[in-house]
């Protein structure tokens, strides 16, 4: 009897049953292409016949599972603080030695395998101050105003879930840039706020315009209330750096608007353009004296998975909170605690990072020749895929400023459009489908990011070694022109 019940009950948890946001939520990085590349390199490795012997993954920053060897120091204390009988071994040098030490008296018990403080270890907080302060020229930070975080990402989401409220035409619309970085949209969609899109000016090297978001705003008001304004500089698919002019503009309409601003610079390191230069939002902010520093709300984020690091998996980052009121604080505080604390040995990771050997130190001339190395082999990468690209007929590539991307514009024959239509597919999912499966090169569609109607792109990261960076950006160019040779 009871198994005759149990069988007729059925899933409490079923498609129907469950959370409806979730299921709008999309992130393209992980999404079909992805999948479909890991079941071909399945079907490699069980000897199935292809046109290529191997799947270059070029989908995502993910740096040291491209190859990117990792800084020596970064290593050296994360290993000294995870096995500390290590602190007796001659190999590593004593300044390696001295924060790890410094890191480990912080811990409960003196092991990294402890809880942290929620908002992070205490001295490390201490260090991300100084770093910030050093980085903006002695711009005051408080310790107390840093949150360390799971990646940038947790802390993105986590002050999103403070912002968003209301409901019909009081909810929080928040103004992300298209192209985005496809967290924001997945973000949005399971907190059931209103994604508000402003579109960077393409051809003007992916510049942002202060006219589009007042247009994006005006427009938004009608069905939402517009809340929050987020900036990701340098510019992630679209590679683009910010002009202190363009900082500013932004934060005087954040001012007239009344809008909270977020400001995601987790690619603050990646700077490849003469003439380009990184500002954080913070120092324009408080450069720009009393009227606005005083005023408006910022949020900034760093982490520690991109820059020379790359390293992801450890999951470590920062929030910098700026004029926050004091009870809302309190409301971040207890937010996070419900989470415990960050995985600790990313947040020590975060304070090498902050804390690097200093000159004079056994440990400086070694880092800062694997740092320059790692940002000057980028600086290359990011010149070589332009160059390339820009020789093809039908990709039109902007000149990659900053960040880990290129975001080309592609022309797709209408012979082709009308193909991915009859597949049910977007025409550059079509593309890179096809590219994928013909050629073993894995990139993202331009419309998992947003893009203009009627235009079409791909997301390619520029991390792969060189030489096979240049072997990927020639067999694009031969699948581009044979592609177009087979639909026009």
């Amino acid at each position: 009897m009871s198994e005759v019940l149990f069988q007729s009950r059925g899933k409490v948890l079923t498609v129907d049953t469950m959370n409806p946001a979730v299921k709008k939520v999309e992130y393209a990085v992980r999404g079909p292409i992805v999948i479909r590349a890991v079941e071909l390199e399945k079907e490699l490795k069980q000897g199935v016949k292809k046109p290529f012997t191997e799947v270059i993954k070029a989908n995502i920053g993910d740096a040291h599972a491209l190859g990117q060897r990792p800084i020596t120091f970064l290593r050296q204390v994360i290993a000294l603080c995870a096995y500390p009988d290590l602190l007796n071994d001659n190999k590593f040098p004593e300044d390696a030695k001295e924060r790890a030490r410094r890191i480990l008296q912080a811990c409960g018990g003196g092991s990294i395998g402890a809880y942290s403080a929620s908002q992070g270890i205490e001295c490390v907080r201490q260090d991300v101050a100084q770093y910030i302060e050093r980085r903006d020229g002695g711009i005051p930070s408080d310790p107390n105003n840093i949150y360390l975080s799971t990646g940038a990402s947790d802390a993105i989401v986590t002050l999103l879930k403070l912002l968003v409220s209301g409901e019909g035409r009081s909810r929080t619309g928040v103004l992300i840039p298209i192209p985005q970085y496809p967290l924001y949209s997945a973000a949005l969609s399971e907190l059931g706020a209103v994604q508000v899109n402003y579109y960077l000016d393409e051809e003007n090297c992916w510049a942002l315009d202060v006219q589009e978001l007042r247009r994006a705003v005006t427009a938004a008001r009608q069905h939402c209330q517009p809340k929050v304004l987020c900036i990701i500089n340098p510019g992630n698919p679209t590679g683009q750096v910010q002009s202190r002019k363009c900082i500013e503009d932004v934060i005087r309409f954040a001012a007239e608007e009344k809008l909270f601003l977020m400001a995601d610079e987790v690619y603050q390191d990646n700077i490849y353009v003469q003439g380009c230069q990184f500002h954080s939002f913070k120092k324009v902010l408080y450069e720009m004296g009393p009227e606005y520093c005083n005023t408006v709300e910022l949020a900034s984020f760093h982490s520690t998975s991109k820059c020379y690091m790359g390293e992801c998996g450890f999951r470590g980052g920062y929030m910098e909170v700026i004029n926050l009121d004091p009870q809302v604080k309190l409301q971040l505080t207890k937010l996070v605690s419900v989470r415990l604390c960050p995985p600790v040995p990313g947040q020590v990771l975060l304070d090498v990072i902050t804390n690097p050997p200093r000159e004079g130190e056994p440990s400086y001339e070694q880092f800062i020749k694997e740092k320059t190395a790692v940002l000057n082999n980028l600086a290359e990468k990011a010149q070589l895929t332009e160059e390339i690209f820009n020789t093809v007929p039908g990709i039109k590539c902007n000149p990659v400023q900053g960040a880990m991307y290129s975001f080309p514009r592609i022309e797709i024959p209408d012979k082709a459009m009308k193909e991915a239509q009859a597949k049910g597919q977007s025409p550059d999912m079509f593309y890179c489908m096809k590219l994928l499966e013909e050629m073993g090169i894995c990139l993202v569609p331009g419309s998992g990011f947003g893009q203009r109607e009627g235009t079409h792109h791909f997301r390619m990261t520029i991390l792969p070694p060189t030489e096979k960076l240049r072997i990927l950006l020639n067999k694009l160019k031969e699948f581009h022109e044979r592609f177009t040779r087979e639909y026009s």
